[in-house]
């Protein structure tokens, strides 16, 4: 905090009461850092808000998400040759395109390129 640190990160906290223990000896934003298969318990950030906790992140959560998803369609390839049994877990075109609002964009940036959503299937 002296060397002008905005947060501090307290490495592997084994329960709240550390997480207390640092809110009450420091007056600057405390990040939490809820990473799966580390030291720390993984609380939800309710928990951490609640000791004080400002701060939460999930570095390589959503990672080990996908590559668990794309470790199961590699094997449904390999059981079932296709990955046929596997569209219902998918994210659809139309979900995809409306997530990062194509629409918008296309309409932003007409000139460059254009796109017809209605001519996609879902």
């Amino acid at each position: 905090m002296d060397a002008g640190a905005d947060a501090i990160f307290p490495e592997a906290m084994a329960d709240l009461a550390e997480f207390e223990a640092i809110r009450a000896a420091v007056d600057v934003p405390i990040l939490a850092n809820m990473t799966e298969f580390g030291k720390s318990e993984l609380f939800t950030t309710q928990q951490l808000a609640d000791v004080g906790v400002n701060i939460v992140i999930f570095p390589v959560s959503l990672l080990r998400l996908a590559m668990g998803a794309v470790e199961r369609g590699l094997d449904t390839i390999l059981a079932e040759g296709s990955l046929t049994s596997r569209v219902p877990e998918m994210q659809s075109r139309a979900r995809l395109y409306e997530l990062v609002d194509y629409e918008g964009y296309s309409e932003f940036d007409a000139d460059v390129y254009t796109f017809d959503l209605r001519n996609n299937r879902s």
